[in-house]
């Protein structure tokens, strides 16, 4: 017998009580709790107990989930969570890790996962269609925005700094600077500083009334820098900020980065896979011109934790960043095929794509189209609502699906003890938010699950 394996009689009562949780899960989240308060002993005495040294079997390791992991977790699929812009798991989820866990491809080189590397290669086609790249892009699923954007630097980097693969920023040269607006993620400056950039670097310009980057601004700072000897290199602009869901002005940044030779990175983390829907295109078209884009397929795709993406738009610029060669890896080339351990800094990879490509050949592309359509009505019909009650104000305009607003007169305080009202009373889980200065609340409709009745009820316990 094998000790890690289960016996027939376990795999049965396993994969009963694996589909009877999900789908009690399912069912009970209408009334679940949003924010469950932690049980603190429960949770301390889990922490205490050592590591059993014959293990508990089955049927008390279900037990266990449903005592203590499931009662002491963040209900983020509850239709008004709405506190960040990460949105729930679509249906086919749960299946479609379970598969992925059980033939456990590693989607680094394609002999190790020949249906993996297509089907990833078949995610990111898609998505660079989506963005409006050409086939002559190329990609990596990551762990989430973050990494594609320490990844795209990485790229940049690569690509402008002559010798960089061998020298690295070793070497007597001028400071380089990368230029983003007060509003970005703090993942740019997080890789600047990952990357040895320094945050002394990172030029944080300024925004305009709509909170988008003021791109004379930016001009003005390149040439400061220019002058005093620097070496301006890369723009990252943002599509969706993560406070006010604002969108830079990314057809005009892109002029300015084409003139100044600069590379374009987009973080489009939030926002650019509203390019889904055709009135949005208008709005973000400008990130075909990038010369690279973040995305998150765990947020507008609803995939489950992780599903980040790097898309490069000449993907051989990815590709000459990341290759290495390993003679106990080599094997042939096969135009099919991709081996992804070329383009991102990992060897062992998970198959993240599947979760998408599942859902996509599921649902249809149609589905998301709709989903994301929803989301954007819902924060606009809440906005309205917000604009429409007497003592609340909106403090940015609702370009996306951010909402932020503030009570009247109210102090950070007050502001604060209404938000652990609302999540007390299992009204909503909202968020608190800085715009332009301003201490107030934010909520961000990015969950395909929230209804109109949703918005209704929390617009009605704010009157």
């Amino acid at each position: 017998m094998n000790e890690l394996l289960l016996t027939d009689d376990e795999r049965d009562r396993a994969g009963a009580r694996l589909l009877a949780m999900l789908d009690g899960y399912e069912r009970g989240l209408p009334k679940a709790d949003i924010l469950p308060a932690p049980d603190r002993d429960a949770l301390a005495a889990l922490l205490a107990a050592p590591m059993p040294e014959r293990g508990i079997g089955v049927d008390a390791l279900f037990d266990s989930w449903e005592d203590t992991i499931l009662p002491n977790s963040t209900a983020v699929a509850h239709p008004r969570f709405l506190a960040y812009v990460l949105g729930p798991p679509h249906g086919i989820a749960p299946y479609a890790e379970a598969l992925a866990a059980a033939i456990n491809q590693n989607c680094n080189f394609w002999q190790l996962s020949p249906a993996a590397s297509v089907v990833e290669r078949s995610v990111l086609e898609w998505l660079a269609s989506v963005v409006g790249f050409s086939a002559a892009a190329k990609g990596i699923l990551t762990g989430g925005g973050s990494l594609a954007t320490l990844q795209a630097l990485a790229t940049a980097l690569h690509d402008r700094v002559p010798g960089f693969h061998a020298t690295g920023l070793q070497r007597d040269a001028a400071p380089l600077v990368v230029y983003t607006s007060v509003e970005a993620h703090r993942s740019v400056d997080k890789a600047a500083a990952i990357l040895g950039i320094g945050l002394d670097n990172v030029r944080h310009i300024a925004t305009d009334s709509s909170h988008r980057m003021d791109v004379s601004a930016l001009r003005k700072a390149i040439a400061q820098d220019r002058t005093d000897g620097l070496r301006p290199w890369c723009v990252v602009a943002t599509c969706g900020t993560v406070s006010t869901g604002s969108v830079d002005p990314i057809d005009t940044i892109a002029d300015l980065c084409a003139e100044q030779d600069l590379w374009l990175h987009v973080d489009g983390a939030y926002g650019a896979l509203f390019l889904l829907s055709e009135g949005m295109r208008g709005l973000m078209g400008g990130c075909a011109r990038a010369d690279s884009i973040t995305l998150d397929p765990h947020k507008l795709l609803f995939a489950s934790l992780e599903a980040g993406c790097l898309l490069v738009r000449d993907g051989s610029k990815l590709r000459d960043a990341y290759a290495f060669d390993s003679s106990y890896l080599t094997i042939a080339d096969d135009p099919l095929m991709t081996d992804y351990m070329d383009y991102g800094p990992q060897l062992s990879r998970n198959f993240k794509a599947f979760k998408v490509w599942s859902a996509l050949q599921a649902f249809g592309v149609s589905a998301f189209r709709e989903a994301n359509e929803r989301t954007l009505a819902l924060a606009r019909r809440l906005g309205d609502g917000i604009s429409a009650t007497p003592g609340l104000t909106l403090l940015a305009p609702v370009t996306l699906t951010a909402v932020c607003f503030q009570v009247d007169g109210a102090s950070p305080e007050e502001h604060t003890k209404l938000l652990e009202t609302l999540a007390a009373e299992n009204v909503a889980l909202l968020g608190p938010v800085v715009v332009a200065g301003k201490r107030g609340i934010r909520a961000c409709v990015t969950n395909h699950r929230t209804s109109e009745a949703d918005i209704d009820l929390i617009l009605g316990r704010l009157r």
